[in-house]
């Protein structure tokens, strides 16, 4: 498929307005899955931006890491998103920047480093509800792959929007309810926040 192709069917899916202000970063995919009339998108979503000084261009204050998300052609809004972040107040970044691409059917599952890792929340927020689930050493995919009861052996020879289908179609059928808190209880509930540069070889 040539990148035209794909840039045509983008533009005309909820990603449109996400990709006219650079918000879709270092995609491991950005294109059309083989599933007819959507566009999956791996990668990060870029929440603030940092000032822009003469024309540097600078790496974003604030991202949402290991999105995970699809649109349909002709459809303004995300059927499913997922992705990563290292605190739970940032969920308010996610929902504005999202923004009118959110809708009440939605299924968005926020993965938040500083939260119990023995909870599991639904937070309603700005019209949509974000499925909030605490993530320590894995990833957004394989904890979506254990929260959806999907086998990594049978997704192994998919590619990587194959990979992604399989994950969406799951979430998009995905039924079971948590506790629900406001978006306010959770930012009381939340723990520190963890630098992710500790630990790490210099």
């Amino acid at each position: 498929m040539t990148a035209t192709i794909a840039r045509k069917e983008l533009d005309d899916t909820a990603f449109a307005r996400l990709e006219q202000e650079g918000r879709l970063l270092n995609p491991v995919l950005k294109a059309p899955t083989s599933k007819y009339g959507r566009v999956g998108f791996r990668g990060e979503l870029a929440l603030r931006f940092a000032p822009k000084l003469a024309d540097e261009a600078r790496p974003p204050e604030l991202t949402c890491d290991q999105v995970m998300a699809v649109a349909t052609v002709g459809d303004k809004h995300l059927p499913f998103f997922a992705g990563y972040l290292l605190s739970f107040e940032h969920l308010k970044d996610v929902a504005e920047v999202l923004g009118d691409t959110l809708s009440a059917g939605g299924k968005y599952f926020l993965f938040c480093n500083n939260i119990d890792l023995s909870k599991k929340y639904q937070v309603p927020y700005k019209g949509a509800l974000f499925y909030v689930l605490p993530i320590d050493e894995s990833t957004v995919y394989n904890e979506l792959l254990t929260l959806l009861y999907l086998e990594k052996n049978d997704l192994k020879k998919k590619d990587t929007a194959g990979k992604l289908d399989a994950v969406a179609d799951a979430a998009l059928k995905f039924d079971v309810t948590f506790d629900t808190i406001t978006y306010g209880e959770g930012l009381e509930l939340m723990g520190p926040v963890r630098n992710p540069n500790e630990n790490r070889p210099v």
